[in-house]
């Protein structure tokens, strides 16, 4: 497979898995696990919490951004066996990160979840109150808004590894 259609596999995924599960950050990782095929499910629970800008608190990062945050480190961080080292793997994650940052500023402004929500809604939400929660869903948070939020960014995340495999000449192993 192309690498484009890597990309826009990881979008569509993105997309779907925000629109019927809900949770931005898993929806994020099993999007770019299943399009590129480096599942692990340890990540993927991991990111239980990390939805909603953390807890659902809105507070925190969007959890596309730290959903795509992890996978970039899931493949090229600095590993638990190198722990006094692999400087070169640290400094590869943190630029990749960086790329990711930026493509979110570009985009909406912020990593901050209630941030972007202002951007995409025109205002925040409570998502543990029930009437506000009603009311993020009436605004199309799974129709269009968040849905396209974990799309994009599952695809730049994709785009990111991608890249950074051929940098090192290196292929996807599907």
């Amino acid at each position: 497979m192309r690498k484009k259609n890597y990309i826009k596999k990881a979008f569509e995924l993105g997309f779907l898995y925000e629109k019927k599960y809900r949770g931005c950050a898993q929806c994020t990782i099993a999007a770019i696990q299943d399009s590129l095929g480096i599942k692990n499910d340890h990540i993927f629970k991991a990111a239980s919490t990390l939805g909603g800008g953390i807890g659902k608190l809105t507070d925190g990062v969007c959890g596309g951004y730290s959903g795509g945050a992890i996978m970039i480190s899931t493949s090229f961080g600095r590993r638990r066996n190198n722990f006094d080292g692999d400087e070169e793997n640290k400094f590869c994650s943190n630029q990749l990160t960086i790329k990711l940052h930026q493509k979110f500023i570009d985009t909406y402004g912020s990593v901050i979840c209630q941030e972007i929500h202002g951007r995409i809604f025109g205002r925040t939400f409570n998502l543990w109150d029930e009437e506000e929660k009603k009311e993020f869903e009436r605004l199309g948070a799974h129709q269009d808004k968040c849905t396209n939020t974990v799309a994009n960014a599952a695809a730049w995340t994709a785009e990111l590894i991608l890249n950074e495999l051929e940098r090192r000449n290196k292929t996807l192993r599907v």
